[in-house]
């Protein structure tokens, strides 16, 4: 009777450990490097996808799109790669990290200030007077214009406009648009040059102009799937669903 009990007792502890290990083993994880203006809306979709995939943990890697492509450039283990202009994609493509990408996304490039700002309406353009709405020797948030593809738009429309060498002197640069976003919410630049998805999430900043879109390349956010286990969630990202949360931050999709 012991011999039969002791032999039970051991097969429910193999089952146990059986059902344990093959749970784990379930588990999934997929891993995102996305550029830091997908922030909201990225984590909105994985919370929508994961109420359908409890077995599924998405993992995200928010920065720079320039920062993310280097760091899979160097080996780091991402499965998706979102990034916020064509060039960083184009830099893995040359590199023959990816053979593909698809353009899921369209942006706005902004001007905004604090929410308590005085300044209400900027009209951009060639005559704008940048020394009555920045004066000297206060600051205007901008994602580096070397590195970060918010700067990079920025300063292709800033030189379009023949102010970019002007205003220079004056430039507070940030590593990713979203810490451009927090140095004018946090009244440490009076201006700051963001996505209009970017502003749209704060309650601390108000847009008071809006780029001409003539002035700078489109903003389009392609999107490549590196490791084809990943492909479920990277296809649910084109979904109707997705694509819902995406508009509700402002982004344009395709």
């Amino acid at each position: 009777m012991r011999n039969r009990m002791k032999k039970i007792s051991i097969l429910i502890f193999a089952l146990t450990t059986l059902i344990f290990t093959f749970t784990a083993q379930a588990l999934e994880k997929v891993t995102v490097f996305a550029a830091a203006s997908l922030t909201n809306a990225m984590q909105d979709i994985a919370s929508e996808y994961k109420a359908d995939h409890k077995n599924v943990e998405v993992v995200f890697s928010f920065a720079s799109s320039s920062v993310l492509a280097k760091q899979i450039h160097q080996g780091a283990p991402a499965d998706i790669f979102m990034s916020a202009d064509q060039k960083w994609m184009t830099y893995l493509i040359e590199n023959k990290l990816i053979k593909d990408k698809e353009d899921l996304l369209k942006n706005a490039l902004v001007l905004i200030a604090p929410a308590q700002s005085k300044l209400d309406k900027v009209d951009i353009n060639m005559n704008t007077n940048w020394n009555e709405i920045l004066p000297k020797g206060e600051r205007i948030a901008i994602g580096d214009p070397d590195h970060v593809p918010a700067g990079l738009y920025a300063k292709e429309s800033l030189t379009h406009l023949g102010v970019f060498d002007k205003l220079t002197p004056q430039f507070a640069p940030a590593s990713n648009v979203r810490d451009a976003l927090m140095l004018v919410e946090r009244n440490e630049a009076a201006l700051g040059i963001v996505y209009g998805t970017d502003a749209k999430v704060s309650n601390k900043v108000k847009i008071v102009g809006i780029f001409p879109t003539e002035t700078f390349t489109s903003i389009e956010y392609p999107i490549t799937l590196l490791k084809p286990e990943a492909n479920d969630f990277y296809q649910y990202l084109k979904s109707p669903q997705a694509k819902m949360i995406f508009e509700k931050y402002g982004f344009v999709t395709k």
